[in-house]
């Protein structure tokens, strides 16, 4: 099935549905909002603050932010907007504490693989993470974004206040890093 159409078609049965509750009921149609994009603005958060506790005061500020200013009601890129937003917002957030609770995202791994198989995936993904957990901000950050939460690099630079050539460099650099270690870690795995 054709990607493209897809979110055509959820995007308009979205405004069909935004419009029928808004008619409504203003508060309503908010509810819907944010039960749809609550975990997308927390993955994007996260991504800032790499703690569950920092992250969830920052969806519930933007979130917050949001209702009272009203721009909800004329966003016209809601992934986009609510992404910039919730970046801002938790950028602007000082940690008050660090936590020892991990957000991992859901491992999807197919019914039909092998224990094994399903193991070593997931032990793969769990290094993976580690890794990108240690790289310098300045490189998690647009590769958190772009792997994480499939955002293209125009959205990325739109939500980092970058140029578009920069975030493709740091993507680059991080890439880089990324294999550099993987590749030495199963070096030493293999050796």
């Amino acid at each position: 099935m054709n990607v493209e159409l897809v979110s055509r078609t959820a995007a308009t049965e979205w405004a069909n549905l935004l419009g029928r509750e808004a008619a409504r009921e203003p508060e309503a149609a908010f509810a819907v909002l944010v039960e749809r994009q609550s975990r997308f603005v927390f993955s994007i958060a996260y991504a800032v603050l790499r703690n569950v506790e920092d992250a969830e005061d920052a969806v519930q500020d933007t979130f917050l932010k949001l209702f009272r200013t009203g721009a909800w009601k004329q966003m016209r890129d809601e992934r986009r907007f609510l992404a910039r937003m919730a970046w801002r917002m938790a950028v602007g957030k000082k940690p008050a504490k660090r936590s020892v609770l991990k957000y991992e995202p859901p491992e999807l791994v197919s019914e039909e693989s092998s224990p094994e198989g399903a193991y070593m995936v997931a032990e793969r993904r769990q290094t993976i993470h580690r890794i990108i957990d240690a790289l310098p901000e300045k490189l998690r950050r647009p590769l958190a974004l772009s792997s994480i939460q499939e955002m293209t690099t125009p959205e990325i630079a739109a939500v980092m206040d970058l140029p578009e050539g920069t975030v493709r460099r740091l993507l680059m650099e991080a890439r880089a890093l990324v294999k550099e270690k993987m590749a030495r870690m199963e070096g030493r795995n293999n050796a």
